[in-house]
């Protein structure tokens, strides 16, 4: 046994209460050819945090079943492992002390080595695996049960007859010509994806000139009602002046009137008082005649400022006529914008939905000539399976054939397609392109706030986008 300084930490815990699955063993060989280093490869799970004095153990064990040993189920956690003998962790043949990772904050599951020198490995051809023993003394995991003795050559004499050769060549003819289905249905998948990729792209320009084209029109408008808010104020403070001005007519004008009343008594009683005065009634007579002119002149261009005033209020009117087209063009291109902006995020998740579909034809590609490599590249002194082997399992396989039973459910799932029951056209997708218009012409979407709307509401539609632009 290995000679350390310290004995690792043991216990006597029944097997049935460890946790075999929380370290497990890759790469463990059915036997070691003896008198060389054993590298025993194992990871840590994420449940499992490793400790300074956690060791890795040899455990011996007597031959059970015919030199096959035992595969047990723990009954309170549902894990399996394998058992030779032993018993409790106080039985082991050597150990080594486990290396801490260098990370031990990590999530993900981490490949570790330990290496078992030659000299404290054992002797005979008895039954051992490796055991991971944390330093309370639990076993958290347990290998597959291996032996240390030299490597026996056998020579191996296999028969076939011309019925499985025959059956071996239809076999392979079906795979080839389901590979070469597949290689059709991938080709018309790259072209859907090539002619996808070009209307995006074209889509894309569209959006971006529309887009270009909205921020004119926004700027123009801008200007063109920051232009007429100028003139209409100006227009407001001209109204105004005009309108003080047309009050000081009328107070001068009532002044005046009041003025002529005053010298019309006044004319009379010098008439009365004086009726030999004619010159002083001659001159009263044009002053009158002068204030009549001047009141005449104040009048008409009182009723020219009206009319001015009439003009502005027309040119006002107009202003927010104007105003209002452009407002409603800004809500058409928006709408336009919005449906456009729809189509783009279909189409490019369509894009992603073939990509995927493309990824996974060309694995089952792939997966298939592996397969017929494996049909005709057999290993030295092997070769294909017997009729027996076909039907129980081969004894040259411990645990059977992995590749039986696989083409037939992976090529017969890629080359299902679906119906649609409005056109009647066929399709790969989730949703055909009929739907897809219905879907795109039957919904609303704001592009400000990304709020759906049905086609029947489109009014409500409107003054919802109305608002925005308040």
């Amino acid at each position: 046994m290995e000679e350390t300084l310290e004995d690792p930490p043991t216990s006597a815990v029944l097997l049935d209460h460890c946790h075999f699955s929380q370290v497990i063993f890759n790469s463990v060989e059915k036997f070691y050819v003896p008198g060389g280093d054993v590298t025993c490869y194992y990871t840590l799970t994420q449940h499992f945090v490793p400790r300074r004095k956690d060791w890795i153990g040899i455990f011996r064990g007597q031959c059970v079943f015919n030199h096959f040993p035992q595969l047990h189920i723990n009954p309170h956690t549902g894990t399996s492992w394998h058992q030779v003998g032993w018993k409790t962790t106080r039985e082991y043949y050597t150990f080594m002390w486990v290396t801490l990772p260098t990370d031990l904050n990590s999530k993900s599951t981490q490949q570790q080595e330990v290496q078992f020198k030659a000299y404290y490995l054992p002797k005979d051809d008895e039954y051992y695996q490796f055991c991971y023993v944390d330093q309370d003394g639990v076993v958290r995991g347990a290998s597959i049960p291996f032996q240390f003795r030299p490597e026996n050559e056998e020579d191996i004499l296999v028969v076939t007859t011309q019925g499985e050769v025959e059956e071996i060549e239809q076999h392979n003819n079906e795979l080839c010509r389901e590979n070469q289905e597949l290689r059709d249905s991938c080709a018309s998948l790259q072209k859907q994806n090539s002619d996808l990729q070009a209307e995006l792209r074209k889509k894309q320009e569209e959006l971006e000139t529309l887009k270009s084209i909205n921020k004119e029109l926004e700027q123009k408008a801008k200007e063109q009602q920051n232009s007429w808010e100028t003139e209409l104020l100006q227009l407001k403070e001209q109204n105004q002046k005009m309108s003080s001005e047309n009050e000081k007519m009328r107070v001068r004008a009532d002044q005046l009137q009041a003025q002529l009343s005053a010298q019309e008594k006044e004319m009379e009683e010098l008439i009365r008082g004086d009726q030999d005065n004619a010159e002083q009634l001659e001159y009263l007579k044009r002053e009158n005649s002068q204030l009549l002119r001047s009141l005449t002149e104040q009048r008409e261009q009182q009723k020219k400022l009206e009319q001015t005033v009439t003009e502005l209020k027309q040119e006002e009117a107009t202003a927010s006529k104007k105003q209002q087209e452009l407002t409603d063009q800004n809500f058409d291109l928006s709408r336009r914008l919005s449906e456009n902006k729809i189509i783009y995020d279909v189409l490019l998740k369509e894009k992603e939905r073939m990509e995927r579909e493309n990824d996974v034809l060309k694995s089952e590609n792939s997966r298939l000539m592996r397969y017929m490599d494996l049909d005709f590249d057999f290993p030295p002194g092997q070769g294909p399976a017997s009729d027996q082997g076909s039907t129980g399992r081969n004894p040259g396989l411990v645990y059977g054939n992995p590749y039986t039973g696989i083409q037939e459910s992976s090529a017969s799932s890629l080359l299902s397609s679906k119906r649609c029951p409005a056109c009647k056209s066929d399709f790969m997708g989730d949703i055909c392109d009929h739907t897809l218009e219905q879907q795109l012409v039957q919904t609303l979407y704001c592009p400000i706030c990304d709020k759906s709307f049905s086609a029947t509401e489109e009014q409500i539609f409107q003054d919802h986008m109305f608002c925005h632009s308040l």
